[in-house]
């Protein structure tokens, strides 16, 4: 005879230390990908083809991504975690159209970083990745670009996982809660902005025809870069950046705290923190074993 013991996990999708290392190897990759301007030398490779380099990045980073959730996938998810992440990801790829066209109405951010805050970091950056590359299947936003999104996303994803864990954080929940849901909103308007930041650099450094103050220079000094993306930031797309975190920060006040209560309560009933293990179980001589 068997019984069940339980052990504890932490999210819908464990970290482990092989998990943790691909995450990093990953997030190693993309930020070589977006900060690349700001430290190549005049003579490297990539400020002689700075033109190609962003489709270089847009072939290498997805191969560092599938290998990713390939680990993930190998047995860090059970089906509950596969259910819940298609949900979730079908819910991102359908609000996504809404905001086709319009500048920064981009309600997906908050169900991203809403599901990676109750359900963990794994879970968070899984689905940054996977729904963003599902709803450019709908949407056809694919290109060199969806690579550089896809691995902001799910940073983004990470750092709510992430956040949650953090114990002055935690403390939040069960006796502040409002406050919790200010705490979260506070970070998808921080987020909103950095997405839409370093999804500049993709293309920034070979955009042709920029005024000198705002344009990429090869082998300039580093502040000087630095401030000319600032400025492009703020001329090309502070318009959709800030209505971004607004519609993201201001859906987490108005459904943040009962969306959190459903996927927690989902988490409970799916026990993903108490995973069964089963192992032989101790009987009394004369018990009737079954």
């Amino acid at each position: 005879m068997t019984v069940a013991r339980y052990t504890t996990t932490h999210g819908a999708v464990p970290l482990g230390a092989r998990s943790v290392l691909a995450i990093g190897f990953a997030t190693a990759i993309g930020l070589v990908a977006f900060l690349w301007p700001f430290f190549a030398a005049p003579e490297s490779t990539l400020v002689a083809h700075a033109g190609d380099a962003p489709f270089i990045f847009a072939l290498l980073v997805p191969v560092v991504l599938l290998v990713v959730l390939a680990q993930f996938a190998d047995g860090a998810m059970d089906a509950k975690s596969v259910a819940l992440l298609g949900v979730l990801s079908a819910v991102i790829a359908a609000l996504r159209p809404l905001g086709a066209g319009v500048a920064g109405i981009e309600p997906i951010w908050a169900v991203l970083i809403l599901g990676g805050f109750a359900l963990g970091p794994g879970f968070g950056f899984v689905l940054g990745a996977v729904s963003l590359f599902a709803s450019a299947l709908i949407t056809g936003g694919i290109g060199p670009w969806l690579p550089f999104q896809m691995i902001a996303a799910a940073w983004i994803g990470l750092g709510a996982g992430l956040l949650a864990r953090l114990p002055a954080v935690r403390r939040l929940a069960p006796a502040h809660p409002w406050r919790e849901v200010l705490v979260l909103a506070g970070y998808a308007a921080v987020a909103s902005f950095a997405y839409g930041f370093a999804l500049n650099l993709w293309f920034w450094p070979f955009t042709a025809d920029l005024a000198p103050q705002i344009a990429f220079t090869a082998g300039a000094p580093l502040a000087e870069n630095l401030l000319a993306w600032l400025r492009f930031n703020v001329v090309t797309s502070l318009g959709f950046d800030l209505p971004r975190a607004v519609l993201a920060a201001g859906l987490i006040v108005v459904a943040g705290r009962g969306v959190l209560i459903a996927l927690r309560r989902a988490s409970r009933r799916a026990a993903f923190d108490v995973p069964v293990d089963f192992a032989p179980a101790y009987v009394r001589e004369g018990d009737v074993r079954r």
